[in-house]
């Protein structure tokens, strides 16, 4: 009897594990990272971006990478504010870098340019406040170009 209870639990112990790792295989795949490709990094863990958290970027890139350490971690090549950064970085916080196809969004203009001013001109006289503060409006007039 109590080999037989030993056996049960060991064979439902095997099949526990394989169904943990079906599981498991079924949503985690490899990273396919080569050198040379780009990739988008996550700023989880830098400290030098500004703002609220929830407006920053969830990726910033792309960088190009340089090499692969090991299977889980990719050496990227950092430029401009994030140059000081420690270049290595797990693939969890690394995705590939997808440019759009041209075609696909024909409407989509390329470098939108700002808005000149026409002019500037102060407002005919002090606007009262209802306590008797003045104060001087700036009208701005906005040409747009497209």
């Amino acid at each position: 009897m109590w080999k037989r209870a030993c056996d049960t639990a060991a064979k439902c112990i095997a099949e526990a594990k394989e169904y943990n790792k079906q599981r498991w295989d079924k949503s985690h795949m490899e990273p396919e990272f080569k050198e040379g490709d780009q990739g988008l990094v996550s700023p989880l863990n830098f400290s030098n971006l500004k703002g609220p958290k929830k407006m920053r970027d969830s990726f910033v890139g792309p960088f190009t990478i340089i090499n692969l350490v090991g299977k889980n971690a990719v050496e990227v090549k950092l430029r401009g504010e994030f140059s000081r950064k420690h270049p290595v970085f797990p693939v969890s916080l690394v995705k590939p870098y997808l440019q759009t196809e041209e075609g696909k969004f024909p409407s989509r203009k390329k470098n939108p340019t700002p808005p000149e001013i026409v002019e500037v001109e102060d407002s005919p006289g002090p606007v009262k406040k209802s306590s008797g503060e003045g104060r001087s409006d700036l009208m701005v007039g906005i040409r747009d170009n497209t």
